[in-house]
């Protein structure tokens, strides 16, 4: 089969890659440690930038968060 042979239809559209990235197997890796919910009073003007620079702004914010923890060890 070609791709020219493959008909994409609103039922089943062509896949996008952060959904094929979700379901790899992550056999023989560590486990992903799990995350704690936490209440954080942040100033407005950070929070909305980290915003501005699209999904994913918490996970960012922890990494700007780890790695403050890595430079101050």
């Amino acid at each position: 089969m070609t791709d020219e042979d493959i008909q994409l239809t609103p039922e089943h559209p062509e896949a996008e890659l952060s959904h094929i990235v979700k379901g790899i197997a992550r056999r023989g890796l560590k486990p992903v440690p799990a995350k704690t919910s936490v209440s954080l009073r942040i100033d407005t003007d950070v929070l909305e930038w980290f915003k501005a620079q699209g999904p994913g702004y918490q996970t960012r914010i922890n990494a700007v968060l780890r790695a403050f923890r890595d430079a101050s060890v």
